[in-house]
């Protein structure tokens, strides 16, 4: 099989073949042009040091805050540089997007800049506080089906059907370029790093973050960084996909991290990238999502939703932490619906 995309019109188209190496290595070089792209549009977030985690865990340990990230998630880099990669015309029949709430916001939010406009198709479990964020932000919302999978469906249909850009929450050379500058930004606020703990739905993040440093080979030749695929144990289709070397179908238990839970796409590009760029993945339960949360709130004063406690749980589960390592944890958003919150606090 072989992948293509474009870079500007300006510049020559870069082909991707099934080797991975080779993959990862032109991704790197277009998450460097994604972050040109998008940094007039974005925040670059802070790298803060956890010294409650450095104790705990026997490392230094920084937590890449894109939970202040504009919209409160990482999500708003790729939804940024998807739209800012379509023509005039595209973007004037309109974009329709699923999500489970961060992917909308971000790309509502994104459409508002830009004065274009959207629909949003979000699964009926989605949380309240998600979808009321993107109709805050102008987007038009659409609920369908009881799984983030069902909804992608029913927006790729609709958006065939009506002639509208679809543009998915992973499944997207682009969104996953532009999710990739959260690596990129690791890289030069934390030289040196040696763990990467990314929390994993779709696969977007962690195979951006991981194409970053795999395809910047030259520079950790010597020092290889390890990703960690970082998931909620009631929701662990990307890890069972990656184990059975195809996409698994099955059914998603309540959890914490409704930011992260769902199917995904029979066809989704995130799969061969994870299986590159991924080193280990860990499982966490809802009881230890639960306590990462109250521990970053108590300790850094910040709030976080579910998906990114799963990394937070997952580096102190990891049994390869304390070998006094430079640790990154990416607090991948902060939409958390108060209800929930104040069962957790």
């Amino acid at each position: 099989m072989r992948l293509s995309w474009y870079w500007p019109p300006s510049s020559s188209k870069i082909t991707l073949s099934n080797n991975w190496h080779g993959v990862t290595l032109d991704l790197q070089r277009a998450i460097a042009f994604a972050e040109r792209r998008i940094r007039p549009f974005v925040r670059c977030t802070p790298l803060d040091e956890s010294i409650a985690l450095s104790q705990l865990g026997g490392d230094a340990v920084y937590l890449k805050a894109e939970n202040l990230q504009i919209t409160g998630s990482f999500k708003l880099r790729g939804a940024f540089n998807k739209l800012l990669s379509l023509t005039p015309d595209e973007l004037q029949r309109g974009v329709v997007v699923a999500s489970s709430g961060n992917h909308g916001a971000a790309v509502a939010y994104a459409l508002r800049r830009l004065g274009a406009t959207g629909i949003v198709f979000v699964p009926e479990h989605a949380a309240p506080t998600k979808v009321e964020a993107i109709r805050r932000l102008g987007a038009e919302v659409r609920l369908h089906g009881a799984d983030s999978v069902v909804a992608e469906l029913a927006a790729r249909v609709f958006a065939a059907e009506t002639g509208k850009v679809y543009i998915s929450p992973y499944n997207d050379w682009d969104i996953i370029t532009g999710q990739g500058t959260v690596g990129a930004e690791i890289a030069r606020d934390l030289p040196g790093v040696q763990t990467v703990y990314v929390t994993v739905g779709g696969g977007g993040l962690v195979g951006g973050i991981g194409a970053f440093f795999k395809g910047n080979a030259r520079a950790y030749a010597r020092r290889p960084v390890r990703i960690v695929g970082c998931l909620p144990a009631n929701s662990p289709v990307m890890w069972e996909s990656v184990r059975a070397g195809q996409v698994v179908t099955r059914e998603s238990l309540p959890t914490l991290s409704d930011g992260s839970a769902g199917g995904i796409e029979t066809d989704a590009i995130t799969l061969g990238l994870c299986q590159s760029v991924v080193d280990d993945w860990i499982l966490v339960e809802e009881s230890e999502i639960a306590d990462a949360v109250r521990l970053v709130a108590e300790t850094q004063h910040q709030l976080i939703e579910g998906a990114a406690g799963v990394a937070v749980a997952a580096y102190r589960k990891d049994a390869q932490r304390g070998q006094h390592q430079k640790v990154a944890i990416v607090l991948c958003g902060a939409n958390i619906d108060l209800g929930v919150l104040k069962k957790i606090l």
